[in-house]
């Protein structure tokens, strides 16, 4: 069983900074796909950034240039780092894995972690 653990949300002024983390534990899978999507109250879920098993990654347009993805291969951790934050990233975060275990393909969630931005 896989299963994902998130940490680094809480408040923030704008203008700060905050680092997420997500770790992905379990046994026999490799790791295709590692982001992060957010979600505010009435809003539907959206791809904030990923990082794929080769290093491509991706981000959405609002937070290019602020924010960063990376990953610790060994540790099968990926990490958000989140600079000048606005008020409109408040929002809960939630870690996504897509992995590959006995020739099958699944997608895991974190319990998501939440972001606000106020001051």
């Amino acid at each position: 069983q896989v299963h994902v653990v998130e940490s680094g949300g809480g408040l923030v002024q704008p203008g700060g900074s905050l680092r997420l983390s997500c770790s992905v534990s379990g046994t026999d899978f490799s790791v295709n796909f590692m982001g992060w999507y957010r979600q505010a109250p009435g809003n539907q879920r959206e791809l904030v950034a990923g990082i794929r098993s080769g290093g491509t990654t991706n981000y959405a347009d609002s937070v290019k240039g602020r924010f960063t993805i990376s990953r610790d291969n060994a540790k099968n951790t990926v990490y958000l780092q989140m600079n000048s934050l606005k008020p409109e990233d408040t929002a809960v975060y939630y870690c996504q894995t897509e992995i590959s275990l006995r020739a099958y393909v699944y997608s895991y969630w974190g319990q998501g972690t939440q972001v606000t931005v106020s001051s």
